[in-house]
């Protein structure tokens, strides 16, 4: 089955690896083959890693986006989840713990990340935003 992509202009994302900006107007894009994709809203840069969240979406990013090196990324994956669950107590929290744990652990890492945005957003919700 195909994706289907609406890009809005100025907007960018990264198919396997190569970053695809689009120009001035809306474009559609459609991918018929499998493929790791992220828009740009998804992707978190090194330097905005402020936060334990966002220190496990992190890893999950560059094993999606890098499927060839997940073993690289997996041990910082492993040690971050543990640090975070050792912090929480709150059930939901830690369920979405669980199911992205069962994902990486499934090779699902785009769902991984969708349900890591969840504890991003938990994590805000106690602390407040940490970005800059």
């Amino acid at each position: 089955m195909a994706l289907k992509l609406s890009l809005k202009p100025d907007e960018r994302l990264v198919i396997n690896g190569a970053v695809i900006a689009n120009v001035d107007r809306r474009t559609t894009l459609i991918v018929h083959n499998k493929a790791s994709i992220l828009r740009e809203k998804d992707i978190l840069q090194e330097e905005d890693v402020n936060s334990p969240a966002k220190r496990i979406y992190f890893p999950i990013m560059l094993m999606y986006m890098d499927q060839g090196n997940t073993n690289k990324y997996y041990e910082e994956f492993v040690l971050r989840m543990t640090e975070f669950m050792s912090a929480i107590s709150s059930p939901e929290a830690i369920e979405n713990c669980v199911q992205i744990s069962r994902d990486v652990m499934g090779k699902n890492y785009y769902k991984a990340l969708m349900t890591c945005k969840k504890l991003i957003d938990f994590e805000t919700s106690r602390i407040g935003d940490t970005g800059n």
